[in-house]
């Protein structure tokens, strides 16, 4: 059945857009990509623990020979994927969302969670067809997830099992498994088309429903894999089972009068990120988030015989792990823990996967020379 129709929508234009894959949400759940600013601040998240008893968790597929067994992958799965309807004063709307343990708690997208504003009632059904209330646990809108918590939840819950998203390989086969337009279940494959892309776009407001004023950048997984407004809070796993990323946008052709799908290009957060972030707020119903302390702008700079892109320092604040590592304006950030980096939003998305109090090790062209500096990361400033 198709979804009910919002009360209010928001529409773009006709112009490549970034959409948040809620169906039906108030907001429409499409909107504009943003681009980072200079003085866009790096942020990430920190680990926890969920629980104290490992979950019992879904039985893992091992495909035979080159081709994967993607029958089998799907049964394996489908249990821990759910649809998650929503209903409130700003609309009404569906996703997805996976199971994360047996106490019942669910991981999702926070524009799935809060789009239909607050006070608003949630279900979930299982894919068995069991639907159960559901309250929000914790948000993040910094990072676009939340976890749901059902309510007298059944004791035979599915836990999905949990992947290292940092193993991915391009070319790799993935499955997303969700809620698309409503249709529970759905399962689509494709391969993991890029790893580290920034990808950005507007925040949910968990009080109103609609786009916030904050900018979510996520240094995240892009696959081939047929995703569709629905499918956000869903599945992205390997061929044998294991939960790789979390779906929550796709690059679509927007137009005035409808939202436009899939054309190929689909995002999923990392599942390292988003187990991170969900330890966080099952403990604490909130979540803390790195600080570099700089602010950055898009450069070029000679390194070596050879000109490159890179995040160029702008500003570096007194105080702050940036300015305790030696950075200096001027400085160009070319890599992460070897990973490239060539904008300001590639610095930005990086620092969003690590961990409060990690070390990392950034590439810098200073002065026409390369030269490593590690830097121990902070919790981000409350304001």
């Amino acid at each position: 059945m198709a979804p009910k129709p919002p009360r209010e929508k928001r529409r773009v234009g006709d112009l490549v857009v970034v959409a948040l894959l809620s169906a039906g949400l108030a907001s429409g759940g499409t909107y504009a990509v943003a681009r980072a600013t200079a003085g866009t601040t790096a942020t990430t998240t920190a680990a926890s623990q969920s629980s104290n008893n490992p979950p019992a968790a879904a039985p893992v597929i091992q495909a035979n020979g080159t081709a994967p067994d993607w029958t089998a992958t799907a049964k394996a799965v489908s249990p821990s994927v759910v649809a998650i309807k929503v209903a409130g004063a700003s609309g009404e709307g569906e996703g997805s969302g996976v199971v994360i343990d047996k106490a019942g708690h669910v991981l999702t997208n926070n524009h799935v969670a809060t789009g239909a504003g607050a006070g608003a009632t949630i279900s979930v059904t299982l894919d068995d067809g069991r639907t159960y209330a559901a309250t929000i646990a914790g948000t993040d809108p910094s990072t676009d997830l939340a976890v749901l918590t059902l309510t007298n939840p059944p004791s035979d819950l599915t836990p999905i099992v949990v992947g290292d998203s940092d193993a991915l390989v391009v070319g790799q086969a993935v499955m997303a498994v969700g809620n698309p337009l409503g249709l529970a279940g759905t399962v689509t494959t494709g391969i993991v088309s890029a790893l580290n892309r920034p990808v950005t776009t507007g925040s949910a407001d968990a009080t109103r429903g609609q786009s916030g004023s904050d900018t979510v950048v996520t240094n995240a997984i892009q696959t081939s894999a047929a995703i569709n407004p629905g499918n956000s809070g869903g599945a992205l796993v390997t061929s044998d089972g294991r939960l790789v990323g979390i779906n929550s946008s796709i690059a679509s052709l927007g137009s005035t009068n409808s939202q436009s799908g899939n054309i190929g290009i689909g995002f999923a957060i990392p599942s390292n990120e988003a187990k991170t972030i969900a330890d966080q707020l099952i403990a604490t119903g909130s979540a803390q988030h790195p600080y570099l302390g700089v602010s950055s702008t898009d450069g070029t700079v000679a390194d070596g015989s050879s000109q490159r892109t890179a995040a160029v320092i702008r500003t570096v604040s007194p105080g702050t792990p940036a300015a305790s590592a030696g950075l200096q304006t001027g400085d160009a950030v070319v890599a992460m823990n070897g990973d490239r980096i060539d904008s300001s939003l590639s610095l930005v998305a990086a620092i969003r996967e690590q961990a409060v109090g990690k070390e990392v090790t950034l590439t810098i062209v200073r002065n026409g020379s390369r030269e490593d500096v590690k830097v121990t990361l902070t919790s981000r400033p409350a304001n």
